[in-house]
């Protein structure tokens, strides 16, 4: 073999490994876009994120920056650098995992809330159907709640009973979802 055949191996093994532009790009595009979410964070939630101090220093300087044209360009597309790298898998689970736990409250909060209406809304029929989903539930607690939600609503009364009837839902809706988040956390 002669030097023009290796050479001609080298650079199409160089050539074979390198990703192309069109994938580059689009790395690029979603270390940006996980800058910008990184940088609409609350301090508090990007203070509980594990990531480089050097990322940290860059995203609270990015948020400290009033105008959103050149500057904040120029620091958003900084971050993206600093993340190219170092491994963001980490961070990314963290933000998945808060996203998901966030669509599970607000999903319970959902089922609550049509709890909370069906109750005030029907009869006896939806507290049996109550009562047979959570056991544990008081009767007696609920009626009184639902029968005084009633009054004031014919009263024109502001909705004290209502509110204390969600709580008392909330509560016992989420005594077993909590149980088994709990269990879910311990298996990872």
């Amino acid at each position: 073999m002669n030097q023009t055949d290796n050479d001609l191996e080298e650079w199409e093994i160089e050539y074979a490994v390198r990703p192309n532009k069109s994938a580059m790009k689009r790395e690029t595009v979603a270390l940006e876009a996980l800058g910008e979410e990184l940088i609409a964070l609350p301090n508090d939630r990007l203070n509980s994120l594990d990531m480089a101090p050097e990322l940290l220093d860059a995203i609270k300087l990015a948020q400290s920056i009033q105008s959103h044209h050149g500057a904040f360009k120029r620091q958003r597309k900084f971050i993206a650098k600093l993340m190219r790298d170092m491994d963001i898998s980490p961070i990314r689970e963290q933000l998945d995992r808060h996203s998901n736990l966030s669509a599970r409250a607000v999903h319970q909060q959902h089922v609550v809330e049509r709890w909370r209406d069906r109750l005030l809304k029907g009869d006896d029929h939806d507290l049996n159907a109550l009562m047979a989903e959570h056991p544990d539930a008081e009767r007696p607690k609920l009626r009184q709640l639902i029968r005084d939600a009633h009054k004031e609503y014919q009263s024109n009364a502001p909705p004290r009973s209502a509110r204390l009837l969600f709580k008392y839902l909330r509560e016992l809706l989420t005594e077993g979802t909590t149980d088994e988040a709990d269990i879910d956390d311990a298996d990872e």
